[in-house]
């Protein structure tokens, strides 16, 4: 840094983002307020808000007496996952699982989705076929399986998927389709009967939770027997004049293959929070020369650092901060930075996950004020358990713990006491599962 005013430039950068990106608490409620108003209008009708609201047609969430060997099918853009889950109830709840995971071959990303369904239902029948002689179905009973995806699929996949296990010779219903935060909170219930929404951060965010089915104005079928109704919130839609956009945000925005969606997402996902940093770094380069008098190239490309690069920043904890000098160098080919340089990236890495995290949380309360779960009612103790998964919530400790204690903060003491987190592991997979065992054709055999 050759003047003093080039750095002074660099901490009013640094200074007017942080305030841009304040979350202070009257400002998140606001943000909560405005999710469930949200929630809402999208139950209400189709289209009358920013938050789809889908109904899942999941009603019979998992009671954890369920029983027996079922499969799921997890399907990911260019991989998928099949598994075999055996459930042993109360008791013991998963008592083993099995999966192998099978690379889609590119030409079957393109063809026909015949193709591609043919492919998954040859591997998922050599699959079955590794079963041993203790773990199978009860004779008589055709196996079943939990389709999970994780993208917008095409129409009739379930029909697809069953046509071609027919032509694999293999004798599996589909007993359930959903996506990915449906599963993790059918995997959470199995274990706790007191989950009542799941929250996937990972590279991307939603939410999914439990209504009551008589608050769905939009709902025109007959009521489910369990009055209960999955709905999934698709919130990474969620959008309000009391997010605290910034320049950065909108120009991500502008620039990116859905302007104007998914504006709740981009503020708080594993897909653009390090994209933010860099956004950042690259003004402070421009017009503090905080890299010394050319931009470095390297930093000039969209998504090259990644957040489990700023992750690793952000929780640098050596003196000199060894690791940021490290990234630096591997990812922007950026060497010979100062300490005090360093430190000024560190907190950029703060400033952005800190808003992340506080604003997931806000979410998080928006849907608990919609449950009215949010504060005590007279000599109620009923609890309430939010199951989580994704990356970001799992391998990031910092966005994990700002998110969890602003919770708190924005709960209060005494409504805190009845609210949980739980890591919930892979809904996609197990979650699928368990929720084919939940709508198995044979549950009203079953002995009481």
């Amino acid at each position: 840094m050759k003047s003093s005013g080039k750095w002074a430039r660099a901490l009013s950068i640094l200074k007017e983002f942080e305030e841009k990106c304040g979350t202070p608490s009257s400002k998140l409620k606001q943000v909560a307020d405005a999710m469930t108003v949200e929630m809402h209008a999208g139950l209400a009708s189709e289209g009358g808000s920013k938050l789809k609201m889908i109904i899942s047609y999941v009603h019979n969430l998992p009671t954890g007496d369920e029983k027996g060997l079922f499969y799921a099918l997890d399907l990911g853009g260019t991989n998928f996952r099949v598994l075999r889950v055996h459930l042993g109830g109360k008791e013991s709840r998963v008592v083993k699982q099995e999966f192998e995971e099978v690379s889609i071959p590119a030409h079957l990303m393109t063809g026909s989705s015949d193709e591609l369904f043919d492919y998954i239902a040859s591997a998922l029948a050599k699959f079955v076929a590794t079963e041993s002689d203790s773990q199978h179905v009860s004779p008589g009973r055709q196996r079943e399986l939990g389709f999970t995806f994780s993208f917008p699929v095409g129409q009739d996949v379930v029909g697809e998927l069953t046509k071609a296990i027919e032509r694999a010779g293999l004798d599996m219903r589909v007993a359930a389709l959903v996506n990915d935060t449906v599963g993790t909170l059918a995997g959470g219930r199995y274990n706790n009967p007191d989950v009542v929404a799941a929250v996937i951060l990972g590279t991307g965010t939603n939410a999914a939770y439990v209504e009551h089915a008589h608050a769905i104005p939009k709902w025109h079928g007959l009521l489910p027997k369990s009055g209960e109704m999955v709905i999934n919130m698709e919130w990474g839609n969620f959008r309000s004049s009391h997010l605290p956009l910034t320049e950065y945000d909108q120009a991500l925005d502008a620039g990116s293959l859905n302007p104007g969606e998914q504006i709740f997402e981009k503020m708080i996902s594993g897909m653009y929070l390090g994209e933010i940093v860099r956004r950042v770094l690259c003004k402070m380069a421009e017009e503090a020369a905080i890299f010394g008098d050319t931009v470095p190239p390297k930093l000039k490309i969209p998504f090259i650092l990644r957040t489990p690069h700023t992750s690793a920043m952000h929780h640098d904890t050596s003196r000199d901060l060894k690791v940021v000098t490290t990234k630096l160098k591997d990812i922007l080919e950026i060497s010979n930075t100062s300490l005090k340089l360093r430190k000024l990236i560190v907190e950029v890495c703060d400033i952005v996950a800190t808003r992340g995290a506080r604003l997931s949380a806000a979410g998080i309360v928006g849907i608990l004020k919609k449950l009215g779960r949010d504060t005590v009612k007279d000599g109620e103790k009923q609890k309430s358990v939010v199951a989580l998964d994704g990356g970001l919530y799992e391998h990031y400790t910092k966005f994990r713990i700002c998110m969890e204690n602003t919770l708190w903060e924005l709960l209060g003491e005494e409504a805190s006491e009845n609210i949980a987190v739980e890591h919930s592991m892979d809904g996609s997979g197990i979650g699928a599962a368990i929720l084919a065992a939940s709508h198995s054709q044979y549950i009203e055999v079953e002995e009481p």
